[in-house]
């Protein structure tokens, strides 16, 4: 990078990561914006980024999936690039605001890569839900074992019954309402205050892009999930019988485009290696979804 040894390296990234890369990162380029967007259960502080003042307002998310943490990474590395871009005089984001949750769910994430320290608050009853397990590097949930992205107000109910997970686990528990958890509700509260144009939340894996929400996304969503589709080398899926995820509630309140990624292949956690892969695929793609949003696609 023109400005010096890049900031955001490939390595395990957790809350721990995050912060230490924001912190070089706002040193290197200080018109990068940060605030907290709320809390998680334990009390961490969910980071938001805006970059750019312009019109049209996009949003990124990252890691609700505590298993799916190689999402934040990829999403840093790419803003970091973005940002030296900027500073180069050349802006994909020009006429944007971006802006950017990269961790959704950071206690779920420390646990799926650290483990469960000894004193932990909830250690008694995260071995119960984990069936007796210390090993939680396939943990999907936030720490009180409710699957985030089965949190929102869109057929929640329907969606419970079709998990059939009657409490905390693993995965796949929607929790006891709607937005019950402060990951979930803070994730809602700023899409609300915002009113973005256009989201897209990442996930892994099967290198698929969701974009439909029973019948009610906007008539270019088809459209802009197949360019996407093409710049990345992935698959626009029409998706059913599916619902109470972030973009599923997006596409419902809105009637906007709302995209869910799927990075890379195989099963999760994704190892490392698949990083340069996975943010080869997603540097095109993303910027593929600002160029759609900066011509008002959306």
């Amino acid at each position: 990078m023109a400005s010096g040894r890049a900031i955001v390296r490939p390595r395990p990234y957790g809350p721990a990561e995050l912060e230490e890369d924001l912190e070089a990162l706002q040193r290197r380029y200080p018109e990068l914006q940060r605030q907290p967007a709320g809390a998680s259960v334990m009390g961490k502080r969910l980071e938001l980024l805006r970059i750019g003042r312009g019109h049209r307002h996009v949003h990124l998310n990252a890691s609700f999936h505590a298993n799916e943490w190689i999402t934040s990474l990829a999403l840093m590395r790419w803003v970091e690039e973005l940002l030296e871009q900027r500073s180069a005089g050349r802006d994909p984001a020009d006429g944007l605001s971006l802006w950017l949750l990269p961790m959704v769910n950071p206690d779920g994430v420390e646990l799926a890569l650290g483990g469960l320290p000894e004193g932990h608050p909830y250690g008694r009853q995260l071995l119960e839900w984990n069936g007796g397990s210390a090993d939680f590097s396939g943990w999907k949930a936030n720490i009180r074992g409710v699957d985030l992205n089965d949190q929102f107000p869109a057929h929640w109910e329907e969606e419970r019954r079709r998990r059939g997970q009657e409490g905390p686990g693993p995965r796949d528990y929607p929790g006891e309402s709607p937005l019950s958890e402060p990951e979930a509700r803070a994730a809602a509260a700023l899409t609300e205050r915002e009113s973005f144009d256009v989201v897209a939340a990442l996930h892994t894996q099967g290198e698929e892009i969701y974009w439909n929400y029973r019948g009610l996304e906007p008539a270019c969503a088809r459209g802009m999930a197949e360019c996407l589709a093409l710049a990345a080398g992935y698959a626009a899926v029409e998706l059913a019988d599916s619902d109470a995820g972030y973009k599923d509630w997006f596409i419902q309140r809105f009637r906007r485009p709302g995209f869910t990624i799927e990075l890379g292949w195989g099963v999760n956690p994704l190892p490392l290696e698949q990083q340069e892969d996975i943010l080869a695929r997603l540097r095109p793609l993303l910027e593929e979804l600002l160029r759609l949003a900066r011509e008002d696609q959306a």
